[in-house]
């Protein structure tokens, strides 16, 4: 009996180190990679942090590409160990990943760090575009796939197909394609000269067709168009992946979405998104996705914390709006929530510290104080930084200086934590400090000139909408009698 147990739990040992990602060493790594005619490599630490947040996601790829037609290997190398390989390869920081095509280093890989943004670059490095489907059975394989399927149903001759492969040879990273002129399949499908969406067999629901067919001509566009409309459905699955693919205004349901550990209490939410969705098609974009991967935009959006034991709403407006639904989730709560959306009656939420109670030279800048100062009466100078920001920090003492000799002048000299604060969707902060000019009643701009006092001097002196009582236009001091 004991040695069974010690069997047994030497089985479960080894079921729970199983892993689809293939492990070289110096000895193995030239021979092993030529055994593949696309393989993604990383080289990695195992002290490394971004290495270990990568790892479950590097992962689930590699599980999900080793079932792929054709399958892509994922690899990893230890470069604390295998030290002649990674400086074979010129590996200076971790994680590294490489893509090797017949043994040999094609490319650095630039894709997705997450699993599904992972699967879909891999795959659009194998094979063609578009698989040739030659039977019905292979294309009930085709179909039965997680993800959505774009097929084409097609003669030999025709002009659509033409364009159909156009648009797989630019998509491919993005979409799965399939094509066939089989007239075994087109009869059996009942698709003639088309390009049909499949959803994913997960997926199907009694409030929308399991197929969505492409009613455009031979544009590419066009057809670029339909797959970017109408691929995710009524409410799609947003991953981190495939944020980019949802269209303003846009309303997410955030819960536990889980296709794998619980696709039943996953759809029982969803269906009830679908129900609401489908009054509202063409007017707003609804989508699903997961709390734990989104937990940090739910915090963003005001419907973080608390309970969650029932989905949280938040509306991504058009113009950058942050909207939630503060009502606990029901259909008739949903719906009435995406009316108000389209309304505009919905309260947009802000991060936003308190508005300062004395305001000096440099006036402090807060979402909820920003339109009251930055109002459009008058110029405006706003630096956008953070505190640990040891720019920020230098600029400090020359802005304060600045703000002093501004204060009679019609310019508003500001300044806004960013990082503490929404910052207006008009305003691309992507650094720090960030500064913008404000003309008055104008458009900002971002300010790219010096960063010494004469330098802010000279170009608010110049760009002022009205010249400043006390410097000409050339940023030169007025004598009184110029006054």
């Amino acid at each position: 009996m004991l040695k069974l147990a010690a069997v047994a739990l030497v089985g479960l040992v080894s079921l729970a180190a199983a892993s689809d990602v293939i492990v070289y060493t110096d000895a193995d790594f030239e021979d092993g990679v030529k055994e593949h005619e696309v393989i993604l490599m990383e080289f990695y630490a195992p002290w490394c942090g971004h290495c270990k947040r990568l790892a479950p996601e590097y992962e689930k790829a590699a599980t999900k590409l080793k079932s792929n037609d054709p399958p892509v290997a994922l690899g990893k190398v230890d470069c604390t160990v295998e030290k002649k390989t990674c400086d074979k390869f010129g590996v200076s920081g971790f994680p590294t990943l490489k893509i090797f095509r017949n043994g040999e280093l094609s490319s650095d890989y630039e894709g997705p760090r997450e699993a599904d943004g992972i699967v879909k670059f891999m795959r659009g490095q194998v094979g063609p575009s578009s698989k040739e489907i030659k039977s019905v059975a292979e294309l009930e394989k085709f179909i039965a796939n997680e993800e959505h399927s774009v097929v084409g149903f097609f003669a030999e001759d025709s002009k659509l197909k033409d364009s159909f492969q156009k648009v797989a040879d630019t998509e491919r990273d993005r979409y799965r394609f399939a094509h066939t002129t089989d007239a075994a399949v087109i009869k059996k499908y009942d698709f003639t000269d088309d390009i049909v969406v499949f959803q994913p067999p997960r997926l199907a629901n009694k409030f929308e067709e399991a197929t969505t067919k492409y009613d455009g001509n031979y544009d590419t566009d066009k057809i670029k168009k339909f797959l970017e409309n109408d691929m995710q459905g009524l409410a799609g699955i947003r991953s981190n992946d495939n944020v980019p693919s949802f269209k303003k205004p846009l309303v997410v349901v955030y819960y536990n979405v889980d296709y794998v550990k619980d696709p039943k209490g996953t759809n029982y939410w969803r269906n009830r998104v679908l129900k609401v969705a489908k009054e509202f098609k063409r007017k707003l974009t609804f989508a699903v996705s997961s709390r734990d991967d989104f937990a940090s935009e739910m915090e963003e959006y005001g419907i973080g914390g608390g309970d969650q034991s029932k989905p949280r709403v938040a509306a991504h407006g058009a113009r950058g709006e942050k909207l939630p639904m503060t009502a606990e989730f029901s259909v008739d709560a949903l719906k009435q929530f995406a009316q108000d959306v389209l309304d505009g009656k919905v309260e947009a939420h802000m991060k936003s510290e308190e508005v300062p109670t004395e305001q000096g030279p440099v006036k402090v800048l807060v979402a909820k104080n920003f339109k009251d100062i930055v109002d459009g009466s008058q110029d405006a100078l706003i630096e956008f930084y953070a505190p640990w920001c040891g720019h920020c920090k230098n600029l400090a003492p020359v802005y304060d200086e600045l703000g002093e000799k501004m204060e009679k002048e019609d310019v508003v000299i500001a300044k806004m934590d960013a990082t503490a604060n929404d910052v207006p969707p008009e305003f691309q902060v992507q650094g720090f400090p960030t500064l913008y000019w404000v003309p008055k009643g104008g458009a900002p701009r971002q300010y790219q000139g010096g960063r010494a006092l004469d330098d802010f001097v000279k170009y608010i002196a110049k760009e002022a909408t009205d010249e400043l009582k006390g410097y000409k236009r050339d940023g030169k001091k007025k004598k009184k009698t110029e006054l």
